[in-house]
């Protein structure tokens, strides 16, 4: 399938059409992922809006979603494929008698298992398999974008079983053979860095490193996520955010954390940072106790102007 992304500007447009608001370097990765039909690999702290450009790229490319979250202990069964083994065994069931038929006249043991052996593919049909996220996007009958969902929460082993998908497009099923991509899919993975990617898994991959945003792109992605909110309040509330990832937190509020913290001042009708409405809203900023009273403290800080 062709490119969507016509040119980097293309890219910024299109993202922006879905509500990403996507700083050139963003652009420039999903651009190339699209015209190189290379998987990107994204890695950052949470937060950062990872996954969230993995949702925007689908929209953006008119290609559905097919999500793997990654954990600890996933497998084959759960990444690829697995047979439907309760199926399976009621068909047999159900075809008992035809197994008697054909079985009469065997003329020994060794001959009747000849004639089951020429049958039991059967079983092995692709309507008995169950698809997991990698094969449901290489069979899709649309062209899809495939989302690794925080690859290093997976056990580096799990690796193994994704470059032949990511190098060729294809896997291989014992039962069935190789099945190769109807369509090549768009491959987004994400990672927190809790651990290193391999080598091999690397080099099948373009790269972006995100970060939390800038101001002036956070009081964009704010201005257009929360079009209600006063552009004078928007610009204090990503003054004071900023301000806050620089503190000793244990969890740094994120830009979907800004985002839910502004639309809990509308609903508040605040219409400043007042110590009234910033304590009454902490619960959509800060998620740890300790982290409360640091950002709290802020307000005793005189604001930037």
């Amino acid at each position: 399938m062709l490119a969507k992304f016509t040119d980097v500007d293309a890219a910024v447009q299109e993202l922006a059409a879905t509500g990403y608001v996507a700083s050139r370097e963003i652009a420039v990765a999903a651009f190339l992922m699209d015209a190189l039909e290379r998987p990107l690999l994204v890695e950052g702290p949470s937060g950062v809006g990872k996954t969230e450009l993995a949702r925007a790229l689908s929209q953006a490319l008119d290609r559905p979603l097919l999500r793997l979250q990654c954990y600890e202990g996933l497998d084959e069964s759960r990444a690829i494929y697995e047979w439907e083994y309760g199926k399976q065994l009621l068909v047999a069931d159900l075809l008992r008698p035809h197994v008697q038929t054909l079985l009469e006249g065997s003329q020994d043991l060794h001959h009747a298992v000849d004639r089951l052996a020429d049958q039991a593919t059967a079983l092995f049909d692709p309507r008995f398999l169950l698809e997991r996220p990698l094969l449901a996007a290489l069979r899709s009958e649309r062209p899809a974008l495939l989302l690794v969902d925080e690859i290093d929460r997976a056990d580096p082993e799990f690796e193994a079983l994704l470059l032949e998908v990511l190098s060729d497009f294809q896997i291989s099923i014992p039962e069935l053979g190789t099945l190769t991509a109807k369509h090549k899919p768009r491959v987004v993975l994400t990672s927190n860095r809790s651990r290193e990617m391999s080598d091999a898994l690397r080099r099948r991959c373009l790269y972006l490193h995100l970060d939390y945003p800038e101001p002036s792109r956070e009081l964009a992605i704010l201005r257009a996520r929360v079009p209600e909110l006063d552009r004078a309040l928007s610009e204090h509330i990503v003054q004071f955010v900023q301000r806050a990832r620089e503190l000793e937190l244990k969890q740094r509020p994120s830009v979907a954390e800004t985002l839910d913290w502004a639309r809990t001042l509308v609903l508040l009708s605040a219409d400043s940072l007042t110590h009234e409405f910033v304590h009454e809203s902490l619960a959509a900023l800060a998620k740890q106790p300790e982290d409360r009273e640091q950002i709290a403290s802020l307000l005793g800080e005189p604001r930037d102007p």
